[in-house]
């Protein structure tokens, strides 16, 4: 089955903790993504976002990119893959070269940017992203296309995000052993910016927060790119975890009663409804366990008050201390408990509101909630070649073709300074 269009696919793998989640789509001829397949299978070999067992990770995402190909009737060849796990670090390295007052042109930027090799070396980390930020105009900070104005100097604050080289080798390892090149490694809070953050937003200043299974990622973004990020080793299974223990139940079965009866607020009747579940080891017809909800909101808000004051403290060390209204973006798997965010509006004494991903043509519903922020992010981000800095945040493991161009040349430097 041919592609409906003469536009090249595009490939998506989110590999989490709990899920590994795929996409295929492509570009319609107006320029929308139309998205054809999707594929979903329970993540093996991955712990905290580090990938344990390689041969358990790689049967994950073959079954998933499975069920997209089949969906779709295609057959896909590489894929843009995510990667959330503690060891992000994001900073800004900035450059600067003489020009002697004469006019700025296209040759003095791709200079500037070539000389910006050194200035990216992360000390032993990779670099998934490097991409001109704002241009300074003799020491005048805030330019955005210096071409054509006079200047001494030019300058230039290029945004790295880097992360530890060994789990990222292991990503890749564990994606071409399942038969798929790696087009990029892309770090998971920008995907997610992508996805779920208005363009306002963006430019003026948001923590967005993503609460994965077992990893969260505080990230700052302002003036168009991600400012700073922090990593948590918690997220939405450690409450699946806590209520298993504290009831005696299977972990499928702590599940639903988070997803059924669980939330982050409590209320009077919490005390009067009761909920049947079923202890481990409990022999056929012998009558289920009864707790109050109560007694489950109860575990719920012990984790909940932990994940929420590690989120305001990162905030706080990422400088986010600005007016009440700024704004905090709740994402991922678990922002879909109930009222999560009204809970940490009242806690962090912020905005919150829940983020879901941009709607794409042909998205089904099952993949439309926060869960798949990171997941639609990766399809926007693959697609969105315009020239647009902001958005070419691409990092390149493998590049089969040679670099051109200012982008090119900023990926060249990018990965010679590796």
């Amino acid at each position: 089955m041919a592609s409906p269009t003469d536009q090249p696919l595009i490939a998506a793998l989110d590999i989490g903790s709990s899920k590994v989640s795929a996409l295929i789509c492509t570009r319609t001829d107006d320029g929308r993504l139309q998205v054809l397949g999707t594929g979903q299978r329970e993540s093996r070999g991955v712990k905290r976002g580090y990938v344990t067992d390689m041969e358990a990770g790689e049967h994950a995402v073959r079954e998933a990119v499975e069920l997209a190909e089949r969906m779709s009737g295609l057959t896909i060849e590489d894929v843009w893959a995510s990667f959330g796990a503690g060891g992000l670090s994001s900073g800004l390295a900035n450059v600067e070269v003489e020009l002697g007052g004469h006019q700025v042109e296209q040759s003095d930027i791709d200079e500037l940017l070539m000389g910006g090799r050194s200035a990216i070396d992360r000390n032993g980390q990779m670099v998934l992203h490097a991409h001109p930020a704002l241009y300074t105009i003799d020491g005048v900070e805030g330019v955005k296309n210096p071409i054509g104005l006079h200047a001494d100097r030019l300058g230039v604050d290029i945004h790295v995000v880097a992360a530890d080289p060994a789990p990222l080798r292991n990503i890749d390892y564990v994606i071409r052993s399942a038969h798929l090149g790696v087009k990029a490694i892309v770090a998971s809070p920008v995907a997610a910016a992508l996805a779920c953050l208005t363009e306002d937003e963006r430019e003026l200043g948001v923590a967005l927060v993503e609460l994965g299974a077992e990893v969260t990622n505080v990230s700052l973004h302002a003036g168009g790119m991600l400012l700073g990020l922090r990593s948590i080793p918690l997220g939405a299974k450690d409450i699946t975890d806590d209520i298993a223990c504290a009831f005696g139940v299977q972990r499928r079965d702590a599940e639903r009663l988070k997803c059924f009866y669980g939330s982050a607020m409590t209320s009077p009747r919490d005390n009067h409804e009761m909920i049947e579940a079923r202890q481990m080891g409990t022999e056929e017809g012998v009558d289920p366990m009864r707790i109050t909800r109560a007694q489950l909101m109860t575990v719920i808000r012990q984790r909940i008050e932990e994940l929420t004051a590690k989120i305001d403290e990162a905030l706080k060390s990422l400088g986010f201390t600005g007016p009440v209204g700024r704004q905090v973006v709740l994402t991922g798997g678990g922002a879909e408990l109930k009222n999560i965010a009204d809970y940490m509006q009242g806690v962090l004494g912020r905005s919150v509101r829940v983020g879901r991903p941009r709607q794409l043509t042909g998205l089904p519903d099952a993949h439309s909630g926060p869960a798949f922020s990171t997941l639609v992010g990766l399809a926007c981000l693959a697609s969105s070649q315009s020239g647009d800095i902001r958005d070419l945040t691409m990092g390149k493991i493998t590049q089969k073709k040679p670099a051109n161009g200012m982008i090119g040349r900023l990926i060249a430097a990018m990965k010679g300074g590796i």
